[in-house]
């Protein structure tokens, strides 16, 4: 009760933010702005006119400074030098650019950890961090999270009322805060206490009757350690969820400090990497809204095709876009990828167009900026053959530089064109939403080595995007009747109160697709006292009367529609009630012939539940495509890689394929980006009729 009570004060918090300062902040008719990374510090001060000059030039209309400058703002504990900065917010101000001010807290300065070694995160063995990384202070250290806001309330009491400034980022990329050092250890228990009150309530949640595991007070528990096996299930799962925790309030405490001297028309964000079992990213209640950061290439072996890593994979901005967008109506992309990069495992060049492709497709989602790492291309330090938008020259745009450019001014000629928000009825009519929470993504007791939550949910969110549907991943506190389809993958911890949510759903008229892995547990991640997911039952229409778990060499198949679908890593074998359909069966076992996939009609709504989960995803493809086409629910058939997403009156069309693809549109339609045989890494933009 309490997640879901501070889920929803954080959303009335987003969306009242959103009400009163996002139009302010980004304009409707401005549709999307564009910046990139500056790091004065690095450069000779004789070359920042230059830079900066340059930057307008090319069209950007905003910069980001102070990143990982904490030593620069700093340079001796409690004597602070902004005048540098000072020089460089006033050479933006004159080639008008605004400047996104962040907190350094990622970099904290020499003599403060030489000072105060505790600030140092430690690892597991007892080890701890050392100067010259970043992220290597614990925001569990108390004297960091003291210290850190002096400074925050220095910078911002130089720049809260300067209107120069649009907005502020906190941190850098901050990521869920594992410290075993010893105040992470107090604030572990103080974090349980607070959540459990009672000693006698922890043990019951953690079930710590098994293997004599019980606690007599708070104070005989510690962190528990990943190197150890058989650690407690549950204490496992509090201590990620209090690390999350860490960071969130770490970041709310800066927001706080900030907003103290701020003016209200500067905003306040972080940029997340979209780590999808993050309980941090949409957890902070003093943000104004929430960032993403998206790197395409950088030597993952996905995209689609034989050179497909030179693209990336299609489905990377879209479900970012798409997760972060109901967490936070307004929401930006605070660092997007603008060339070959030098810390992945193959760096390898992007495909030309690429870049132009990303841009155009983290603006489909709705992003209301941009912004790039970086403007020049660093020539010393750990990031060295990173591209920059200009060279390491200072004054050649790379490849990836002239496509943010031709970004830019094609953006102009849709601020030209802006008149509505026109959105095609079928597009509407698809609307669907993804059940999702990061707790089901730790996925307790896998079970299988073969089992990948993401992969899962990926499943059924590619078919989504294939039909051209808009898709949204919502929380369980969030409205489920504005989706006529609503997806619950892999959904293993489920209250009844959730259960009773979506029954609800169902009989009033909504369509449910559950599939393998839902319902097993209940919100405190124990099985069931009854049988195997047996709260369930009424709402799928049947019983799931075992799973099983079969070897990588030794798939077998479920049947559909005559079609037969390889899976490997989870099978629930169900059996439906009188008056529920069967879909599919398992073939090659004993359990040959019995129920795969099952189709129940609830009240005004129907329930379908997909007990395998396949190879390849073309299961999930198959009874999503039936589904919809029972509902009478048009759908388009896009090949794999190509995206089409509506927003602000245009349709926007992306290629991540290996091939051409030829967009069918209505007669008449005025095209203002590309052409409707869209090559690879091409874009056809074009506004609704």
């Amino acid at each position: 009760m309490k997640r879901i009570l501070s889920f929803l004060f954080l959303l009335v918090i987003v969306i009242s933010a959103f009400a009163q300062g996002g139009k302010t902040w980004f304009p409707d008719n401005q549709l999307t702005t564009v910046g990139a990374y500056y790091y004065p510090e690095h450069w000779d001060e004789s070359q920042w006119e230059r830079d900066l000059k340059k930057m307008s030039e090319m069209g950007f209309e905003f910069t980001h400074f102070a990143e990982f400058a904490w030593a620069q703002l700093e340079p001796e504990e409690g004597k602070y030098d902004f005048a540098w900065l000072d020089r460089a917010v006033a050479l933006a101000a004159k080639y008008k650019l605004k400047v996104i001010m962040c907190t350094s807290t990622a970099t904290p300065p020499v003599w403060l950890v030489r000072k105060h070694p505790d600030v140092l995160k430690t690892r597991e063995d007892g080890t701890q961090y050392d100067h010259g990384s970043r992220q290597h202070a614990s925001f569990s250290n108390e004297y960091y999270r003291e210290y850190a806001q002096k400074m925050i309330a220095e910078l911002a009491k130089h720049y809260g009322n300067d209107l120069r400034i649009i907005g502020w980022q906190l941190d850098n990329e901050p990521a869920s805060n594992v410290d075993y050092g010893a105040d992470a250890q107090k604030r572990f228990r103080a974090w349980l206490m607070a959540k459990y009150q009672t000693i006698d309530a922890l043990n019951a949640a953690w079930g710590t009757n098994f293997w004599s595991g019980t606690y007599s007070d708070f104070s005989q528990i510690d962190i528990p350690q990943v190197s150890q096996w058989g650690m407690n299930l549950y204490q496992r799962l509090d201590f990620s969820r209090f690390c999350d925790s860490e960071t969130a309030t770490f970041l709310d405490e800066q927001a706080v400090t900030i907003r103290k001297y701020a003016s209200s028309d500067q905003w306040i964000t972080t940029n997340y990497i979209p780590n999808y079992d993050a309980r941090y990213i949409g957890d902070s209640r003093e943000l104004d809204f929430i960032s993403y950061t998206r790197y395409m290439v950088y030597g993952e072996h996905q995209g689609i095709g034989r050179k497909g890593y030179r693209v990336g994979e299609y489905s990377r901005i879209a479900m970012a876009n798409d997760y972060f967008r109901p967490l936070s109506p307004l929401y930006g992309c605070m660092e997007l990828q603008p060339g070959q990069v030098n810390w992945g495992s193959i760096n390898s060049q992007p495909l030309p167009g690429a870049v132009h492709l990303w841009l155009w497709h983290v603006f489909a989602g709705g992003s209301k900026f941009t912004c790039t790492y970086r403007f020049r291309a660093p020539i010393y330090g750990y990031e060295q053959y990173h591209y920059g938008i200009m060279g390491t020259d200072g004054v050649t745009p790379t490849p990836g530089g002239l496509e943010y450019q031709q970004f830019i001014e094609e953006m102009k000629i849709l601020r030209e064109k802006h008149s509505t928000d026109k959105v095609p009825a079928d597009y509407l009519k698809r609307k669907t939403a993804i059940l999702y929470d990061p707790d089901n993504t730790i996925a307790q007791n896998k079970q299988t080595t073969v089992w990948d939550t993401e992969q899962h949910v990926l499943k059924y969110y590619k078919p989504l995007k294939s039909f051209g549907a808009p898709v949204d991943f919502i929380r369980d506190t969030m409205d489920f009747s504005q989706y006529p389809v609503l997806v619950a993958p892999a959904y293993q911890q489920m209250s009844r109160t959730l259960i009773s949510k979506l029954t609800d759903y169902v009989k009033n008229g909504g369509n449910l697709v559950m599939s393998c892995r839902t319902g097993h547990q209940d919100e405190q991640g124990h099985l069931w006292e009854a049988r195997h997911a047996e709260p369930i039952y009424e709402l799928i229409g049947g019983e799931i009367q075992f799973y099983d778990l079969l070897r990588p060499y030794a798939p077998d198949t479920a049947a559909l529609d005559g079609q037969a679908y390889a899976w490997t890593s989870w099978g629930d074998v169900l059996k439906p009630n009188a008056g529920t359909e069967t879909w599919g069966t398992y073939q090659g076992d004993f359990y040959a012939g019995e129920a795969a996939v099952s189709f129940h009609q609830l009240g005004k709504g129907t329930v379908t539940y997909v007990g395998a989960d396949s190879n390849s995803g073309d299961l999930e493809q198959a009874v999503l495509t039936r589904l919809y086409n029972k509902l009478g629910i048009a759908v388009e058939g896009y090949p794999k890689g190509i995206i089409v997403e509506y927003r602000d009156g245009f349709g926007i069309a992306l290629n991540y394929a290996d091939q051409a693809y030829e967009m069918s549109l209505p007669a008449g339609t005025e095209i203002l980006v590309g052409e409707t045989t869209i090559p690879t890494a091409g874009v056809l933009v074009w506004k609704v009729k």
